[in-house]
């Protein structure tokens, strides 16, 4: 992993020793499709739940460039715990982003952080390729002032962990509707099932379950906006958005990063009758293979650091900031899908095993192209960067 350059050495949460734990669980958890209960409880010990959280809030106090790059390395030990994990991270990251912006609204969110609280994102939906500026869960008022939600969210990661649940729906009923609301439920309040139909190819111990909403309540001081539908520049909005796909993108170059690792160990262990029995190290066509792979990797890294420093510094691109992060996170995981795909070639048929270590980060790195900001809509986000809306 290449040191950032000008920014300094980030600091870092954990320890390699943690991080050799944590892999030497990982190939388990992907065979048992069980969650990582014995990763969480480690990484909340080391405080790497806190890791966004202001100090002045009882937290590590880490920028997110920082927090991007230990994401990178937890991802190169365990890429479905460093994915579930995200989700958290991405709600302290948001509530840092308000927070240093002069806006309060989530100041309770850093503070039950560092307190200890599990936070999910229920956002995600079958057919509502809208995300963040659409919603088909129902926000019903309860009259004073909070909300009640029913629907159904889908990849909802770390579904056994969390004990907040920040949530999105439409509120359809009140004298301003329509109104997209973004609120927070908890998993004693009621009204919320987790369903266990986790059963997938990759990242499996990330326990991405269906989470049914039937009367979810969010009182009225855990309801954080009420937006019109469609696109906006609400800083909550805005911080989710490059938060979210800042984080994605370290965790999927960590697993390439990892990859790469792996095919020059593999590369300098295999060799080869035709060549007298030399390494496969010494084979032109496999360092080419080694050398394209590393060439694509190079490439994103300073893409990663220059975004998360930006958001550190609080750099404003306004608009600007949905190409800039949609396309980090699109040429994050493309990258990664071809340095895994170039890692597997170098590494031979050991790794079609399923209990290969290349072959599991082969079934996880699929995984990048459905998370949003998917290829068609960066590519529209960048059109209309480019081009102005459709008329």
């Amino acid at each position: 992993m290449p040191t950032p350059v000008p920014f300094p050495a980030p600091r870092t949460l954990l320890g390699d020793d943690l991080l050799e734990t944590v892999r030497s669980r990982a190939a388990r958890h992907d065979r048992e499709n069980t969650w990582f209960d014995d990763d969480m409880a480690d990484l909340s010990e080391a405080g790497y739940l806190r890791a966004l959280v202001p100090e002045s809030f009882g937290g590590a106090g880490l920028g997110l460039r920082e927090t991007a790059r230990e994401q990178a390395r937890l991802a190169g030990a365990a890429p479905a715990t460093a994915l579930a994990v995200n989700m958290h991270h991405v709600w302290t990251g948001v509530a840092r982003y308000l927070h240093e912006r002069g806006d309060s609204s989530l100041d309770w969110l850093l503070e039950e952080a560092g307190r200890g609280e599990v936070f999910g994102f229920g956002y995600s939906e079958a057919g509502n390729d809208l995300v963040l500026l659409g919603s088909r869960t129902e926000a019903r008022p309860d009259g004073s002032g909070g909300y009640t939600f029913h629907g159904r969210k889908i990849f909802t990661s770390n579904s056994p962990g969390w004990t907040r649940l920040g949530v999105l729906g439409l509120d359809t009923v009140s004298d301003d509707a329509p109104r997209l609301v973004h609120a927070f439920v908890t998993r004693d309040g009621g009204g919320v099932e987790v369903k266990d139909d986790w059963d997938t190819m990759g990242m499996r111990a990330s326990q991405s379950c269906s989470t049914v909403l039937d009367g979810a309540p969010a009182p009225s001081d855990r309801v954080v906006r009420r937006l019109t539908p469609g696109p906006t520049l609400d800083p909550l909005v805005l911080g989710i958005f490059t938060t979210f796909e800042i984080l994605l993108a370290s965790v999927y170059t960590g697993i390439a990063d990892r990859a790469l690792e792996l095919a020059v160990a593999a590369a300098r262990r295999r060799t080869s009758m035709k060549n007298d029995g030399a390494p496969l190290s010494q084979d032109p066509d496999i360092r080419w293979r080694l050398a394209d792979a590393a060439l694509a990797l190079d490439g994103i890294w300073p893409q990663l650091d220059t975004a998360a420093g930006e958001i550190d510094a609080l750099v404003d691109r306004g608009a600007g900031w949905f190409r800039a992060t949609a396309g980090l996170k699109v040429r994050a995981t493309e990258t990664a899908k071809t340095v895994v795909d170039q890692a597997v070639r170098v590494a031979g048929g050991s790794s079609y095993f399923s209990g290969n270590e290349l072959g599991r980060l082969y079934r996880d790195v699929l995984a990048g192209i459905f998370h949003p900001s998917d290829d068609e809509s960066a590519h529209s986000t960048v059109a209309q960067s480019l081009l102005g809306p459709l008329e």
